[in-house]
């Protein structure tokens, strides 16, 4: 079970997040600035997505409890919404939606952009959030679980830095047909996991 629930927590959240998509972009947001600057905003947008994942991961299903929701009931309503960011992947929606972002943080010329647009929204936005709390929810409280979820995060987090560090070469290798290619793919796994937590939703919101 504990296998299952970290295969299931990595893949949902590096699909969510897709950080060798996010190369070209980090790319775009970064032009002009010395590699030593690129590599501060890589680390700084890194830590700051995972920061926030994290405390979404450790608080996400208690403030949930405070609002009255029920976790099925965000079960479903969060597994519409990763599949309409599927949907968008599918169809090259999100790439043109980043990119738009990308190009408006470069003519307002953002100081921060590690926190914005890198690490929210692009990183940590409402897909990867809602995914975090989806899966807080699935580990009921088990500490072993949230560990391990949290352990994800981070790992997902290093994958970021690692694809903003190499993102020239990334983006290089696949080239633009490689990168359409990949987020296709990862459009329908993430559909594919999003069809997973609304039926799970819906069959204990039944059950109850």
């Amino acid at each position: 079970m504990l296998l299952d629930y970290s295969i299931s927590a990595l893949l949902t959240l590096f699909v969510v997040v897709d950080p060798v998509a996010m190369a070209p972009t980090f790319l775009v947001v970064t032009s002009g600035m010395p590699r030593a600057s690129r590599e501060s905003v890589a680390v700084r947008a890194s830590v700051i997505a995972g920061a926030v994942l994290i405390g979404t991961a450790l608080i996400g299903d208690h403030l949930l409890r405070i609002l009255g929701i029920s976790l099925p009931a965000f079960r479903i309503a969060g597994g519409l919404l990763l599949f309409w960011i599927a949907t968008e992947m599918v169809f090259g929606v999100r790439s043109r939606h980043e990119g738009e972002a990308a190009e408006q943080a470069i003519e307002e010329r953002v100081r921060n952009v590690a926190a914005f647009p890198l690490a929210i929204p692009l990183l940590a936005g409402p897909g990867a959030i809602t995914a975090t709390v989806l899966l807080a929810g699935q580990a009921n409280g088990n500490l072993l679980r949230l560990a391990i979820l949290i352990a994800v995060v981070i790992l997902v987090a290093l994958c970021c830095l690692v694809s903003f560090v190499f993102a020239e070469r990334i983006s290089w290798l696949l080239g633009q047909t490689g990168n359409i290619v990949m987020s296709r793919l990862l459009g329908v796994l993430l559909a594919a996991l999003a069809v997973q937590f609304v039926v799970d939703g819906v069959r204990i919101a039944l059950a109850v």
